[in-house]
């Protein structure tokens, strides 16, 4: 009877490729969620603009003046 194995060199290449893979991905994945809050900071800004604009044409100046 034949058993099959993996020898401790290939585990040891599958664990330093995984590795490489996940130390390639983490940054990504932060810089991902950095862009995701800029968007999202850049739209809430775009979002009060255009209620001081609304509020400035319903009563004609403006809030911070």
């Amino acid at each position: 009877m034949k058993k099959y194995a993996f020898t401790l060199i290939e585990l040891l290449v599958v664990v330093s490729i995984l590795g490489i893979l996940l130390a390639i991905m983490v940054p990504n994945f932060l810089n991902a969620q950095i862009r995701g809050k800029v968007a999202r900071m850049l739209h809430d800004l775009n979002k009060f603009e255009q209620a001081f604009n609304m509020y400035h044409v319903d009563h004609d100046y403006f809030l911070l003046s």
